[in-house]
């Protein structure tokens, strides 16, 4: 699979802040589910993977769409980085439109004075 940067912003609050105000967006909107990482977390610098999980009565299917990397900047600043994965999936298309899309309405949300 191969990453494709889709956005970058600087967030107000710390990566931990930002971190569960990104899973809260996610649950609102409910197109994909935002999760941290926690193995791949240090003091200022955690991760967030992004999928889409689909149900098909006791079938829980993840597709994993990307990664939300969040570096904590000092000063009540986080810096955001989404990184999209290019699914080795036959809804490739689809699923690169819903996690571009729902990275875009991340950045308009959570964009330092915005």
């Amino acid at each position: 699979m191969e990453s494709v940067q889709v956005v970058e912003f600087v967030a107000r609050g710390t990566s931990r802040d930002v971190s569960r105000g990104i899973e809260q967006f996610a649950q609102r909107h409910g197109h994909v589910s935002a999760i941290v990482v926690p193995w791949e977390a240090t003091a200022t610098t955690l991760s967030m993977s992004v999928t889409l999980v689909r149900a098909d009565g006791w079938a829980i299917e993840h597709t994993n769409l990307g990664t939300i990397t969040l570096a904590d900047l000092g000063n009540g600043s986080t810096a955001v980085a989404v990184t999209g994965e290019e699914p080795d999936h036959a809804d490739r298309d689809r699923l690169a439109a819903v996690f571009n899309g729902f990275a875009l309405q991340l950045q308009r949300h959570f964009q330092a004075g915005s």
